[in-house]
């Protein structure tokens, strides 16, 4: 009941902005046709930032594109051209929660988006 309440709290203060933009990018890149390797990762992320308490994030164990080596030369271009400050945005706003007791629900649920931000091709959410 708690994750649901802070799941609630956390699109109310702003998380549907960015679940909205991860929805958004991602339909911008299966459009481009180049960028349908990562529309799969932007999706994901969207989930997770649409309903971020409770959820965890899983490497995906079938034998896919996303999850060999295409997918690990897809983690490297993605981590290179946006992966980085992806991350170093959520560690900045994760630490800036952090600083108080009320933030700190919400400054861990952006570490677990700086995590997915570096390497989210063959990852999969997983709600509980």
């Amino acid at each position: 009941m708690i994750n649901f309440l802070m799941n609630l709290l956390w699109l109310f203060l702003g998380g549907w902005t960015t679940a909205l933009s991860w929805f958004a990018s991602s339909l911008f890149m299966v459009i481009s046709i180049v960028g349908i390797p990562w529309a799969r990762a932007a999706f994901n992320i969207a989930l997770l930032n649409l309903w971020p308490f409770g959820s965890s994030v899983r490497t995906r164990t079938s034998n896919d594109i996303g999850t060999g080596s295409l997918g690990f030369i897809g983690n490297i271009i993605w981590f290179v051209f946006c992966g980085w400050w992806l991350a170093a945005l959520h560690i900045f706003w994760g630490l800036l929660f952090c600083i108080t007791i009320i933030g700190l629900p919400w400054g861990l649920q952006h570490f677990k988006l700086a995590k997915i931000s570096l390497a989210p091709i063959g990852k999969k959410i997983i709600f509980t």
